[in-house]
């Protein structure tokens, strides 16, 4: 193993855990819009406390989400100067969109709604939490577009005398097909685990008001319902436009990078119509397959919306690659990616099926008697965030053996003048701290989700012109 190795795991392991947070942050953010919006225009008290509660929870993955990402950016300039000298001018624009406009938005907006609520009035207040929900959003499509220029780089040259390569269109970068496609596939996948964790923090606090428990009184219960069916809508819906994204996301790994679809369906040899491989067991080293169960066209309807279409195989493209680039081996790790592609969809699937089935259990306001459903739709959180994972595993060990398709190789991005013992004491630390950040995470959530929300006293009536927001929990 050499600094090149253990600066990969590096990456990735701390890419991984930033994820974590991501996509609920940015699904969580409109949620808790939501239930304030809820509370403006009804003026029911369990709407407040329900925008408390959840924002509370908000805010903790806010915060850890912001540290994190902080950190994994030191390693641009720690171990993969060579990449950042790179991109630097393409990478320039849209971070520093994602930095001045959309992170800046958000974090200011968010100050405001956490110190505004008996300081602003009410209309002012809820906008304020919009503008930090519309700034999450934002943030996440500046940084996918940046993204997607590694796997499709467009809107550059490269110049001959520094090797560096140079921005010439940022609409290009943009609005590429890769950074458009990608952005609303995340934004549905970070609904479903915004959805699903509200899901899981009521059915956590309905069984808890069904034991009895001191912190989780009787009157909580009709609050957590409505906030249950919310969290089940939410899920259901973003699983449509996960699904129809990710059809999508298939077509433009066809156009775009077809080794990195050939690898995820393992598939050597170019077939006509291609199957979908269901479960294979293989040789790499043979580039065969012993066993490939399949379902038959479904794989050139995925990849082109027809029955009968071709689709590439890795043999093909590798010796194709070779006459473009010139010798190397240039296939992924087709068992990872084979499996991070099918964990991805069956956990995606699996927790988007408990919000579809969900909603058809807790129609016309009944609740399931059952607790094991209950521990279920509590199991499903942590089941779309694995998928979340494996998501970001297929996209980016997909792209190797490149950190920029066609223009740059990951052996040749590492920073020349890092040794194997710096990485490695870096990333003890880094692993260590993540770890401590993982504990203190964890029990923050767990403390606030025990807890429950606070009484709110809606003081004085709604009526009249634009009253403050109470002063509730903060």
């Amino acid at each position: 193993m050499d600094a090149l190795d253990l600066s990969r795991w590096q990456f990735g392991i701390t890419t991984i855990y930033h994820f974590l947070f991501v996509p609920l942050t940015i699904g969580l953010s409109v949620v808790v819009a939501a239930l304030q919006s809820a509370w403006h225009r009804t003026g029911r008290a369990e709407y407040l406390r329900a925008t408390k509660f959840f924002g509370k929870l908000f805010l903790i993955n806010f915060a850890m989400g912001v540290v994190t990402g902080i950190v994994q950016e030191f390693q641009f300039g720690m171990n993969w100067s060579a990449y950042s000298t790179f991109v630097g001018d393409v990478f320039g624009a849209p971070l520093a969109l994602e930095a001045l406009l959309a992170f800046f938005l958000e974090s200011t907006f968010i100050g405001l709604w956490i110190f505004g609520w008996d300081r602003l009035p009410k209309r002012v207040h809820l906008a304020t939490i919009w503008v930090a929900a519309i700034g999450s959003n934002l943030s996440a499509f500046f940084i996918l577009s940046a993204n997607a220029w590694m796997r499709h780089p467009v809107g550059f040259t490269v110049d001959p005398a520094t090797g560096r390569a140079h921005l010439t269109d940022i609409v290009a970068v943009l609005t590429n097909p890769q950074a458009l496609s990608t952005y609303v596939h995340v934004l549905g996948a970070s609904f479903v685990v915004a959805g699903l964790f509200v899901v899981a923090v009521s059915a956590i606090r309905i069984l808890r008001t069904r034991n009895g428990k001191a912190d989780a009184p009787q009157a909580d219960h009709e609050m957590f319902r409505r906030t249950l069916r919310a969290g089940l809508a939410t899920t259901a819906i973003a699983g449509i436009v996960v699904a129809l994204s990710g059809h999508n996301q298939a077509q433009l790994m066809a156009q775009y990078e077809p080794m990195k679809l050939a690898s995820a369906e393992a598939l050597w040899q170019t077939e006509q119509p291609a199957g979908f491989s269901l479960f294979a067991v293989g040789d790499v080293e043979g580039s065969r397959n012993h066993l490939n169960v399949q379902i038959p066209y479904l794989l050139s309807f995925l990849a082109t919306d027809t029955f009968s279409a071709p689709v590439q195989g890795i043999t093909e493209i590798q010796a194709q690659n070779v006459a473009r680039y010139g010798p190397g081996d240039y296939v992924p790790d087709v068992p990872v990616l084979y499996w991070a592609f099918r964990l991805m969809m069956g956990l995606g699937l699996a927790g988007v099926g408990v919000g579809v089935a969900g909603l058809w259990l807790t129609r016309r306001g009944r609740l399931p008697e059952q607790r094991w459903m209950y521990r279920v739709a509590v199991a499903a959180l942590p089941a779309a965030l694995t998928a979340d994972i494996f998501g970001w595993v297929l996209t980016e060990m997909g792209r190797q053996p490149w950190t920029v398709v066609g223009e740059l190789l990951t052996a040749a991005s590492v920073s020349p003048g890092v040794s194997l013992a710096e990485v490695a004491l870096s990333l003890t630390v880094f692993t260590a701290l993540y770890g401590a950040l993982a504990v203190v995470e964890a029990r923050l959530l767990w403390r606030y989700v025990k807890k429950g929300p606070e009484p709110v006293p809606v003081a004085g009536s709604d009526s009249g012109d634009e009253p403050l927001v109470p002063a509730l929990g903060y």
